[in-house]
């Protein structure tokens, strides 16, 4: 695998990669998928060669892994989009393009309704485990049942 290097503060996806001494890439989130645009840009590649190097099959939608070229990941149909995975774009950059020095920075995307959500019941879970922290009582024997009864100041449900 890759060294991690990402940068958390940044907003959008992207992808360079440059010539220097030696390999540093990122690993990625696997949602953090690069079109043919951000592989052309970052491989400072024609749309053509990229292409060109792409492990592309007419006959075979997901053809097998080939080391000597650009493997794009599963697609479930001919027309959707050639999508890479930025640690495949390092490892082909460096491998078959001799490219010496490969950073791969995967950003963060915006904030989505998911996120938002998850965000939410991370901070409710949080409330809820520093209450708990709060109702902890002196060591008791947890098996004791009466004392267990005893220390509850609810009504049983």
């Amino acid at each position: 695998m890759f060294p991690r290097s990402v940068d958390p503060t940044l907003s959008s996806p992207g992808l360079s990669v440059e010539g220097g001494a030696d390999v540093d890439a990122v690993m990625a989130r696997s949602e953090s998928l690069v079109g043919i645009e951000e592989v052309q840009k970052s491989l400072n590649r024609s749309r053509a060669s990229v292409y060109r190097y792409t492990n592309t099959d007419p006959r075979n939608l997901n053809p097998p892994f080939n080391p000597r070229k650009l493997n794009p990941e599963y697609r479930s149909d001919q027309k959707d989009p050639l999508l890479f995975h930025p640690n495949e774009v390092a490892r082909f950059a460096k491998d078959v393009l001799r490219i010496k020095e490969v950073t791969v920075e995967v950003l963060n995307s915006p904030s989505t309704a998911t996120q938002q959500c998850l965000t939410a019941i991370l901070e409710e879970l949080r409330m809820i485990r520093s209450q708990l922290d709060v109702l902890q009582v002196s060591p008791a024997d947890p098996s004791d049942l009466a004392a267990r009864r005893e220390r509850q100041d609810r009504p049983a449900a």
